[in-house]
């Protein structure tokens, strides 16, 4: 699904406009990067959180060539599904 049938699919269940429907994913949207942004985690009762993680600094090696690469911190993020949510999809 892609967000296109998303956006229609959630129309149709709040009996909403499209467009409504689309500026309220997108405001989603940017307050989930926003709050993962700054490290904090985003968390949706009954669907699951969005957690911020740090990888730090590291050195990787080349396979092919053997050169050593310094690869810059950056910020990830990961979801973790709630119980009730892992238990619907069993």
């Amino acid at each position: 699904m892609d967000s296109k049938m998303l956006v229609e699919i959630l129309s149709k269940r709040m009996n909403r406009k499209q467009e409504d429907v689309e500026k309220l994913l997108d405001a989603f949207i940017t307050a989930v990067k926003s709050r993962c942004g700054e490290l904090d985690s985003v968390a949706i009762p009954g669907f699951g959180t969005f957690e911020a993680k740090k990888r730090l600094e590291r050195i990787s090696v080349n396979p092919a060539t053997g050169k050593r690469m310094l690869i810059p911190p950056k910020i990830t993020i990961s979801f973790k599904p709630s119980a009730l949510l892992k238990n619907k999809l069993r």
